[in-house]
């Protein structure tokens, strides 16, 4: 089977248009799709030792028996770890924390658009601060999202100071939901996650953090996962978000991620606007992986 560059959708509608009846070579197609879709070498084996055991206990001939069969599997994989984001305190806080060029920002942007058909009232805090453009792309989000915003009041203003008057604000009016933005990279790592549990540190005196939230590149793949390292070990995380999984090869990262990390999907981005932020339901997306 020659690589090519498909969705991983794609990839299994030319696999499952194939021929009707399971031969050996079908075992050997289906192993390079799911590597090349990125779920992992040790992953893939696991998926085909379990389909192997099942095609054989039930004398499973037919290729569309084996294509429901695979569905299933990856299905109850993915719906070991509970994506329920646990935002029941008022406010509820979410960091949301990742490396540079993930889209974290808009993906706050896109999270506040997504809360507030929940008829949640959010404000948003750009703790950011070491990067100007950080601070505007913010607010042109809360902006098109329609939601409140916390800046800092000068240049290079301290982001725990900004991160405390956001939650400050959040308790003062009322609001459900404060999200705060952090940094995605400083001079070194450990810097970076000093700054981090700082940043909590001083909202805890407020409130409880509800959620840490790492948003990870889908495109990337185990790149980005290894590149994200330092943030699951130090920064408390919750829950991943995945973004720019539309058009991507790589959908077995979703499953890959998770069972790498033992961190639960929570939210899955799909495309540029606004509203291309949703929950992650396993159901539905091991239908959109299989295609």
């Amino acid at each position: 089977m020659a690589e090519k560059s498909w969705s991983f959708s794609q990839a299994f509608r030319n696999f499952f248009s194939g021929p009707e009846l399971i031969t050996d070579e079908t075992w050997d197609d289906l192993e390079v799709a799911l590597i090349t879709a990125d779920f992992g070498p040790e992953i893939a084996e696991s998926i085909l030792d379990e389909l192997r055991e099942q095609v054989e206990r039930h004398r499973v001939t037919e290729v569309k028996e084996m294509r429901r069969m695979l569905q299933d599997a990856i299905e109850e994989r993915l719906a070991t770890f509970d994506p329920t984001l646990h935002l029941s305190e008022r406010p509820a806080v979410i960091l949301v924390v990742g490396v540079n060029g993930v889209g974290k920002t808009t993906t706050i942007g896109k999270f506040a658009n997504y809360l507030q058909a929940f008829d949640k009232k959010i404000i948003v805090g750009a703790a950011d601060t070491f990067r100007a453009a950080a601070v505007e792309q913010l607010a042109t989000w809360a902006d098109r999202a329609g939601v409140a915003i916390v800046k800092p009041q000068q240049q290079g203003q301290d982001p725990a100071s900004v991160a405390f008057q956001t939650v400050q604000k959040a308790i003062d009016e009322s609001y459900d939901i404060a999200i705060i933005d952090t940094a995605g990279r400083l001079q070194t790592k450990g810097g970076l996650m000093d700054e981090l549990g700082k940043v909590r540190r001083v909202i805890e005196k407020l409130a409880p953090v509800s959620e840490v939230l790492l948003v990870l590149d889908a495109t990337t793949g185990q790149n980005g996962l290894a590149q994200a390292e330092a943030f699951i070990e130090h920064a408390g995380v919750t829950g991943l978000v995945l973004t720019k999984l539309d058009g991507s090869a790589k959908g077995g990262f979703v499953l890959s991620v998770q069972e790498n990390t033992k961190l639960p999907i929570k939210l899955v981005g799909q495309g540029e606007g606004i509203g291309d932020l949703t929950g992650f339901t396993p159901h539905v997306f091991a239908a959109q992986l299989i295609g």
